[in-house]
């Protein structure tokens, strides 16, 4: 572990992290530091990013100086007991490790943007409706627990129970990195409650995840002439200026048919901007998945059923386990799972998506070769 640990800061160049830290501090203390706010949120941004390597580097180095101290005294009082809190200091530095090394792993164009979540039930009403709003409140829990700041922008309640669609962005860093590991369809399988047989249901709802796309790491042009653009009364729940006028914003994009909606500002020109950067980030998730196909056909390879299909089953009943289709994973604690316990299926997937992405790699360079 040391000799990773020692690997990692010499890869990541920890020491001119460390500075550019510093010298952006520096820029952040000017009296006019917040004259250009566009500006300043971007130095923010980068501090904030560089820190949390550096800080997390900090962290295992301190960790692994504790094990080893603990591990020097161990032998040479020959003391079983300090022995076991060696152990404990280990293994918890192997955990950290693991994770850090999962999060350096998350390198894609867009990996480190905010991410934009979406959940649609599948057929069945009240019962995927239902099963639409717990997964709701699992990526919302999930989401808290690592810190990351969850908005709802869009929401429509269900009939009688849960909800119709709910849209989420949820701020922080290296947000779409994890969660683009919950892209697909989750399959639930309990008895119903709102079945007074008390029969087995089971149950399908949608969960699409695409990252935020700014203006600065976007190339999307979109004209006026390709939208249009309709306005309609919120449906929160109620409050000064909600549901009293027209300030939610729908955009159709004429030439993909994509439909985009916000309601979650004030005024009718928040929620317009909110929507057009909600366009952009599905106009170019459009794209790279159009672009990820031409290359799988110029590759020969067998496409993937796609992002459509079944990716995890929840099973309350006969028996409790949640099992991932992808990587086999699986935790017998369903409960714990739907409370936000999603870290062992995302970590899984990284590590399953980089096998795929090597084993791709090696094969397009063994072709070369050949």
């Amino acid at each position: 572990m040391a000799t990773r640990l020692a690997d990692f800061r010499r890869s990541l160049d920890v020491a001119a992290k460390q500075q550019r830290v510093e010298a952006l501090e520096i820029q952040m203390t000017a009296a006019n530091f917040w004259d250009d706010q566009d500006k300043a949120q971007k130095i923010i941004s980068e501090v904030n990013a560089l820190k949390s390597v550096v800080d997390k580097m900090v962290e295992m180095e301190q960790k692994l100086d504790d094990a080893e101290v603990s591990l020097q005294l161990a032998q040479e009082e020959n003391d079983m007991e300090l022995f076991a809190e060696a152990n404990e200091l280990a293994a918890a530095l192997k955990t950290g490790l693991d994770g850090f090394e999962l999060e350096l792993m998350l390198s894609g164009e867009y990996d480190a943007n905010n991410a934009i979540l979406e959940l649609h039930p599948g057929a069945g009403g009240t019962e995927s409706q239902d099963w639409a709003s717990i997964l709701l409140r699992m990526y919302t829990r999930w989401a808290e627990d690592h810190g990351y700041k969850v908005e709802v922008l869009d929401y429509l309640p269900g009939d009688e129970a849960g909800v119709k669609s709910v849209t989420l962005m949820i701020k922080g860093h290296n947000a779409y990195g994890y969660l683009k590991a919950e892209k697909g369809v989750h399959r639930l399988v309990r008895i119903s409650p709102f079945d007074a047989s008390g029969r087995r249901h089971t149950s399908f709802a949608s969960c699409d995840v695409i990252p935020e796309i700014t203006e600065d790491n976007s190339d999307i042009e979109v004209r006026p002439e390709e939208l249009r653009i309709d306005t309609f009364r919120s449906t929160g729940a109620g409050g000064q200026h909600i549901n009293t006028t027209d300030s939610a914003v729908r955009i159709t994009h004429l030439a993909t048919g994509i439909v985009v909606s916000c309601q979650s500002e004030r005024s009718q020109i928040q929620n317009r901007a909110v929507a057009m950067n909600l366009l952009k980030a599905r106009l170019a998730e459009r794209r790279r998945q159009e672009r990820e196909e031409e290359l799988a056909e110029l590759r020969g390879e067998q496409k993937d059923i796609g992002w459509g299909s079944q990716i995890r089953s929840y099973v309350f009943h006969p028996y409790s386990m949640v099992k991932d289709h992808r990587t086999n994973e699986e935790i017998g604690n369903v409960h714990a799972v739907v409370d936000g316990l999603l870290d062992p299926f995302i970590n899984a997937y990284l590590r399953w998506e980089l096998a795929r992405q090597q084993a791709r790699e090696a094969s397009a360079h063994n072709g070369e070769s050949s």
